[in-house]
């Protein structure tokens, strides 16, 4: 049985450290367009308009489907949202 540990299950499933850091970020997204549509008490058609997207594509949002989405199109959904994204990059561990 192999030990090995990992510090995110992006980096456990992941083929390459470039693709679990998108990944990384993309569900980072998407867990705080959750939560702003959560604590916010907007159902989906009311989230899609404020997000600038469909009522179909919030649904994909809140069920995690975290293949249908880039990382452009979470953070135009943020910025449209009224949310600011601040971005932080340090050397690996």
């Amino acid at each position: 049985m192999n030990n090995e540990q990992f510090s995110s299950v992006w980096d456990a499933i992941e083929d390459t450290p470039e693709e679990a850091e998108n990944m990384k970020l993309r569900s980072t997204l998407m867990k705080i367009l959750i939560d702003h549509i959560t604590r916010a008490g907007l159902n989906q058609a009311q989230a899609a308009k404020l997000f600038g997207v469909t009522q179909p594509r919030i649904s994909d949002l809140m069920r995690g489907k975290i293949n249908l989405f880039g990382l452009d199109a979470l953070v135009n959904m943020a910025a449209s949202a009224g949310l600011h994204i601040e971005m932080r990059v340090r050397e690996a561990a």
